[in-house]
């Protein structure tokens, strides 16, 4: 179970939008969720790579021997 609020003009859009089309409002925002979680779990791993970059705690490797490693060579 999940209750979240939401800025007046975004529940009025979201009503209007289940209104219309027949759906309830959690299918709704169930869907949004669904559709942009992958994308902000990638976000936060990338941000966390970064900071474990900045601090030293994982390594690089330049992209000219990594295309070479991968047979990418230009």
């Amino acid at each position: 179970m999940l209750a979240l609020r939401l800025p007046a003009e975004v529940e009025e859009r979201l009503a209007a939008l289940a209104k219309a089309t027949g759906r309830t409002k959690s299918f709704y925002a169930r869907e949004a969720i669904l559709e942009h979680l992958d994308d902000l779990e990638d976000l936060y791993l990338a941000e966390r790579r970064l900071i474990d970059i900045r601090a030293g705690k994982t390594p690089t490797a330049p992209l000219e021997d990594v295309m070479r490693d991968y047979g990418m060579e230009r």
